[in-house]
């Protein structure tokens, strides 16, 4: 049973120290423009979604539009049944 040697408490200190660095580095080497354009493809990116969103939510009240439109009497009679008034 030998003594077991202790690691980490140098090494530890190092790797966190080169995460800072890498880090540093690149932020440094995104300047303002970089940072810039990528901002502004993300707000392309969003917008197009919407855009895309909202013609999904158009389409859609389009065609249930034209199922109401297209429903034969007897669809209309089981779903709106009695409700009318009656004279």
């Amino acid at each position: 049973m030998g003594k077991k040697k202790k690691q980490g408490h140098n090494q530890a200190p190092s790797s966190q120290s080169s995460k800072k660095e890498e880090a540093l580095t690149l932020q440094d080497q995104l300047n303002g423009d970089v940072l810039a354009k990528l901002k502004q493809a993300k707000k392309s990116l969003v917008e197009e979604e919407q855009a895309k969103e909202e013609e999904r939510q158009a389409r859609l009240a389009f065609e249930r539009k034209q199922r109401e439109k297209n429903m034969s009497f007897e669809e209309l009679l089981d779903k709106f049944g009695d409700q009318g008034s009656k004279f």
